[in-house]
């Protein structure tokens, strides 16, 4: 379509790609950023994870107690000993126990890991803002949703899973520790996008002209945005979880990790935010595979073609179905529902990107 390749503003096409990698190169320094925070909160950790590491034979010796008589010295100094907090959990069956605190984030107490993270904060924020830039540019230039084949999809998509960090951050929930694995991934994708993904800015083909393409890939490209964050949250959840149930059992600081994990919030508050983000944007993902039905009617004469898209939503939604009844089932909370959300958000990416590139089918006509 000659007519329709003439609409195209190459230079708005041009300035999209330079914001696009700018936002990845402070995406990058963010990530920097957000590890030396992570690195400079552990000095207050070392000795301790330590001793910790240390062999039974070593700490014993510090550890055995002296029988002594009243008042009986030997010139010695006293010293105060500090030990790990013991950390009590739900019973379950005894009634509603104490649950373990908070930890203290990413920075731990150093002042100068706090002062690191904002200027994290401060350069995400940027790189969001030339990111949307870089998309906002790239519609411009065609004078159309920028969300019209792969490329562009993973960079809207990259976009909904920072964005939904920030709006936690802004919603002052302590989220800073998740700004490291949201910028991770957003840069796989975006890594993605402008490697293998990337398209040339041009019109859309004649299926995709319908306002139906603002409904429901835009409520999909939220959704899979924040399920990403989920995504992480519930790792963070699996892990802080087996942390706390091992300290419980008695077993102290045994990972290498508890350095990290120590710093991250308790696993029952993880796993309260993981069920509320996905809670949040269920009904979101069920809207949109009706739009979706319904875009399909007008494009192809029929609601539903078990076409590969169609199906893979649909297991999708099955399976954080699945997830949000697993919480409120006697039996399935905590770990068990976890194992479904993960099982969830791997459904997710396999219907965006393998079904759209490695299966054939009505929506292989995105670009790749």
């Amino acid at each position: 379509m000659v007519l329709a390749a003439a609409t195209v503003d190459i230079n708005l096409a041009n300035i999209s790609n330079y914001l696009i990698y700018s936002a990845i190169a402070v995406y990058l320094l963010a990530m920097f950023a957000y590890c030396a925070e992570w690195a400079f909160g552990s000095r207050g950790t070392v000795a301790r994870l330590s001793t910790a590491h240390a062999s039974p034979a070593e700490a014993e010796p510090n550890t055995a107690p002296q029988k002594r008589h009243a008042g009986e010295t030997d010139g010695a100094v006293a010293t105060l000993v500090r030990t790990a907090p013991v950390i009590v959990t739900n019973g379950g069956r005894g009634g509603r126990d104490r649950a373990p605190a908070d930890g203290p984030g990413a920075a731990g107490t150093d002042k100068q890991a706090d002062l690191l993270g904002r200027i994290a904060v401060s350069l995400t924020t940027l790189g969001f803002l030339l990111h949307a830039g870089g998309v906002l540019t790239r519609g411009l230039s065609v004078m159309r949703l920028p969300w019209g084949n792969m490329y562009e999809f993973s960079c809207v998509f990259a976009l909904t899973v920072v964005g939904a960090h920030l709006a936690l951050l802004a919603a002052g929930k302590n989220v800073r520790w998740l700004g490291l694995p949201i910028l991770i991934a957003a840069l796989l994708i975006l890594g993605l996008a402008v490697t293998v993904l990337y398209t040339a800015s041009e019109q859309l083909v004649p299926a995709l002209h319908s306002y139906w393409l603002g409904i429901h890939v835009s409520a999909m490209i939220i959704c899979a945005g924040v399920f990403c964050a989920g995504f992480a949250v519930t790792v963070s959840y699996l892990a802080q979880d087996s942390r706390e149930r091992r300290i419980a059992a008695g077993e102290g600081q045994g990972c290498r990790l508890d350095g990290i994990l120590e710093r991250l919030p308790a696993a029952a508050n993880l796993d309260r935010l993981s069920y509320r983000l996905n809670a949040l944007v269920f009904p979101l993902w069920t809207f949109a595979v009706i739009a979706g039905s319904i875009w399909a009617e007008k494009a192809w004469g029929r609601y539903w073609n078990w076409d590969p898209k169609e199906t893979w939503s649909f297991i999708t939604w099955i399976a954080y179905a699945g997830y949000l009844h697993a919480r409120s089932t006697a039996g399935w909370k905590g770990r068990k529902a976890a194992y479904l959300a993960l099982v969830g958000f791997a459904c997710v990416l396999f219907n965006f990107y393998g079904v759209n590139i490695f299966v054939t089918g009505k929506h292989s006509y995105a670009g790749v």
